[in-house]
């Protein structure tokens, strides 16, 4: 099988991560990829590093003649099998790119957002439902959500998302606690996400104070950047919050800050699977979480973490203190949610089900 994966985002999140560790598994069982993704992105970069072919061009939104144009000539010279499409806007490249040819159309959707959120007069409609052949859904969750939408369920596969446990292992994180002058009778809560409305750090934010009255030695991290850095900021300045709730902006050494973590909070209102909590498992690290989107596929409350109703800062305090205050059981929670991590959500266990997902397109 031939496959060109198209990746159009310019910066490096976590559908890259996942994107980019797909291929290396791909490269790693012999499977022909291609990458088409960004010029000068890290993406190409990190592709090009493990000796992916690459094919970096510049893509300007979902409609490119240009870049559909190189799309089609690439088909046209390697003759793929699959176009895996990444990102929304390869959803649409790939699909005016392949008009007229055999090639089979396949997108991975990460988010749990209907498509027809930000749609013009429901145009969204007809995109997913005729301008893709078969998705790929990350979360159970997400598929519910697309079949909703009115996409048929026998065209949707469910892949969990996958991470390597063992990639924070052995990250230094001594030097924070000096950062941040962490006392060692201090119990650290974080939260790593973008900052943007759907991970619902507001409710982190107003839910602080509540714990605090509760737990004055609790210190809490909400690690990342994003477009609403200024806005939680501003809402913990009202609130008074001054070195008990850090913004660290955006870091390259999140690792630490899971390394140095009693606790890792994740308060999104909606979300797709959640690899930032898989993440936190895989290290043994407690989790409080929203019961939104594909988290509760994760997260089953009391077994492997507590889940609290989203959006609600009352929940989410009672939350945290319970498992602050119940350190010995959120142990067992994390142990069990690690075990569980390292069986079902690895990189290998994604990469064979996407693999798997190739296999039945083509009837192999």
């Amino acid at each position: 099988m031939k496959i060109l994966h198209i990746n159009t985002e310019r910066t490096w999140r976590g559908g890259e991560q996942q994107t980019f560790n797909l291929l290396m598994g791909l490269k790693r069982r012999n499977i022909s990829s291609h990458l088409l993704c960004q010029t000068d992105s890290p993406m190409a970069e990190k592709a090009e590093e493990i000796g992916i072919k690459t094919f970096p061009i510049s893509m300007h939104g979902e409609v490119d003649p240009l870049a559909c144009f190189r799309v089609r000539t690439l088909i046209n010279r390697f003759r793929y099998d699959i176009l895996h499409s990444h990102t929304s806007h390869a959803h649409t490249l790939a699909f005016f790119s392949s008009i007229g040819t055999h090639v089979n159309r396949l997108v991975t959707r990460r988010v749990d957002f209907s498509i027809f959120r930000h749609s013009f007069m429901k145009l969204s409609g007809i995109k997913y439902r005729y301008m893709a052949d078969f998705y790929i859904a990350i979360s159970h969750n997400i598929k519910d959500v697309l079949v909703n939408d009115g996409i048929p369920s026998g065209r949707i596969f469910v892949v969990h998302s996958g991470i390597n446990p063992n990639r924070f292992d052995d990250v230094a994180k001594d030097y924070l606690i000096d950062e941040f002058n962490i006392k060692s009778s201090e119990q650290v809560v974080i939260n790593v996400a973008h900052l943007a409305g759907h991970k619902g750090q507001e409710y982190l934010v107003k839910a602080t104070p509540l714990v605090l009255a509760k737990i004055p030695t609790a210190r809490f991290f909400i690690v990342g950047g994003g477009e609403l850095m200024d806005e939680l900021q501003t809402l913990a300045a009202s609130m008074g919050l001054k070195q008990e709730l850090i913004f660290t902006g955006f870091r390259r050494d999140v690792g630490a800050f899971y390394q140095i973590a009693d606790l890792f909070v994740m308060s999104s209102v909606q979300e797709g699977l959640g690899t930032a909590v898989l993440d936190a498992l895989a290290l043994g690290k407690p989790v409080v979480a929203a019961h939104s989107g594909g988290i509760p596929e994760i997260i089953h409350d009391g077994e492997t973490g507590r889940l609290v109703a989203p959006a609600n800062p009352v929940a989410l305090a009672e939350g945290i203190i319970e498992m602050l205050n119940h350190t010995d059981r959120a142990k067992q929670m994390a142990i069990q949610g690690r075990a569980m991590v390292r069986q079902k959500f690895s990189v290998e266990e994604m990469v064979a089900g996407n693999i798997e997902v190739y296999k039945k397109i083509l009837n192999l």
